[in-house]
């Protein structure tokens, strides 16, 4: 997801003067009324409302899964189904935007001309707010305070912010003098053949590239997203690492043949990334992979970040998602046990 941005589509809060101008990642400006209802435009947004705001959600782009209820609020799991304005399988629509009737609506996601143009066409439609804002991993803690600003909640979203700092800073501090020849190699394995990839720069893998990795579905010249490969292709990419968000991936790699050609393979350096109540890599790519950061360099580089990842899991559900999970909640978690789809 390097060059890919995530969008935020926000309105004020109302105030007793003048509501302040709210500008976004396109330049448009918007002067809302009020803030109380706010709808996300796609997951990714729904996970950033969701962590600063939870008293504006009126739904989500998609329901909350059985085991992933116990760790979200308990005043916002039963909340309905949306749908999504954005990307794939879009299945919300200008009446449900009518019926729902949102002061806003907020989108986390790629700034690209397909969601500004989306973004203006809602808004004309109706009438509601629809703000965007830059969410690449770059510029995470900048557009978490402008949206706690917009959305009233300054002081949660500098939280927010400043632990998206700690977790730059320490991956800058290990990582500073490891030559990229050194690097581990790493594919992300999506579905359950594995042959689903983010290409590099795509909002999916950004994430292995600023832990240190290096993804070797490389784009070429060509537009940056999910891909369809071969095995064939996997076997001359030679990674020695493998990051899955499936696990009937991770039992079907270790028992098919084929796939003993490819060094992760070979090395048993195959990983299943941890999903509840959201994806540590993507599913969707929000500010939910910040600890899928620390995870990932500690796989990488467990010399460079000696981590207790359970430690460092349990403070950022505290923080992040305001529930406390026990030791079990622990256990599934890293277990990599799937909660369902979420993605962008």
């Amino acid at each position: 997801m390097r060059r890919f941005a995530v969008a935020v589509m926000i309105a004020l809060l109302a105030r007793p003067v003048a509501a302040a101008e709210v500008e976004d990642a396109t330049g448009r400006k918007v002067i809302p009324d009020k803030i109380e209802r706010v709808m996300a435009a796609g997951p990714p947004a729904s996970v950033v409302l969701y962590v600063l705001a939870p008293d504006k959600m009126i739904g989500w782009t998609a329901a909350p899964r059985p085991n992933e209820k116990p760790l979200l609020l308990p005043s916002v799991r039963e909340l309905p189904e949306l749908g999504r304005l954005t990307g794939r399988g879009d299945t919300a629509n200008v009446e449900v935007v009518l019926k729902a009737k949102p002061d806003l609506i907020l989108d986390f996601g790629t700034v690209n001309p397909t969601y500004v143009s989306l973004a203006q066409r809602v808004q004309e439609q109706t009438g509601v707010p629809y703000l965007l804002f830059d969410g690449r991993l770059s510029s995470t803690a900048r557009s978490i305070r402008q949206v706690g600003a917009a959305l009233g909640v300054r002081e949660r979203a500098e939280l927010i912010a400043r632990y998206v700092e700690d977790t730059d800073a320490l991956l800058d501090a290990g990582l500073k003098d490891i030559p990229p020849p050194a690097r581990h190699r790493v594919y992300l394995a999506r579905g359950a053949d594995g042959l689903e990839t983010g290409l590099s720069g795509s909002i999916n893998t950004e994430i292995i590239e600023r832990a240190g990795g290096v993804n070797v579905a490389e784009r070429g010249g060509g537009r940056a997203g999910i891909a369809t490969v071969s095995l064939e292709q996997v076997v001359a990419w030679a990674p020695d690492t493998i990051v899955t968000g499936d696990v009937n991936f991770l039992h079907a790699s270790a028992a098919n043949p084929a796939w003993a050609a490819v060094p992760a393979l070979a090395s048993k350096r195959v990983y299943l990334a941890p999903r509840l109540p959201f994806g540590w890599i993507d599913q969707p790519p929000s500010i939910n992979r910040t600890i899928g950061l620390r995870w990932i360099a500690g796989l990488l580089y467990p010399d460079r970040f000696p981590q207790d990842i359970r430690s460092a899991a349990r403070t950022f559900i505290k923080l992040f998602y305001q529930t406390d999970p026990d030791d079990a909640a622990l256990d599934r978690i890293l277990a990599g046990e799937a909660p369902g789809g979420h993605g962008r």
